[in-house]
């Protein structure tokens, strides 16, 4: 389990910020978001090793879609005005005590 900053809004992977999940999706929803992202990320690599880049834009898409379902991306899920870092190196973001 990858660590999380103090708000758990971060997951945080080799020194970046990623968004995690909205923690107030219900487990269902979430269950379902999840599984909708694990075979959107199988087209893509299926569509990537029959050069298909039609087939490889739609299953982005779908990685795209099911992340924002999950919070990932898109509007944040919090509500306080606070910035979004994700993609941002830890070290250069209010949380780089952490880590």
């Amino acid at each position: 389990m990858p660590e999380r900053t103090p708000d758990g809004r971060y997951i945080i992977v080799d020194g970046r910020l990623w968004r995690a999940t909205d923690p107030s999706l219900d487990e269902s929803a979430r269950q379902k978001f999840v599984k909708a992202l694990m075979d959107a990320r199988r087209a893509v690599g299926s569509a990537k090793r029959a050069g298909d880049a039609e087939a490889e834009r739609e299953a982005r898409a779908r990685v795209h879609s099911a992340k924002v379902s999950l919070g990932e991306r898109g509007p944040v899920w919090w509500d306080d005005g606070a910035p979004d870092y994700t993609r941002t190196l830890l070290k250069n973001t209010p949380y780089k005590t952490q880590g």
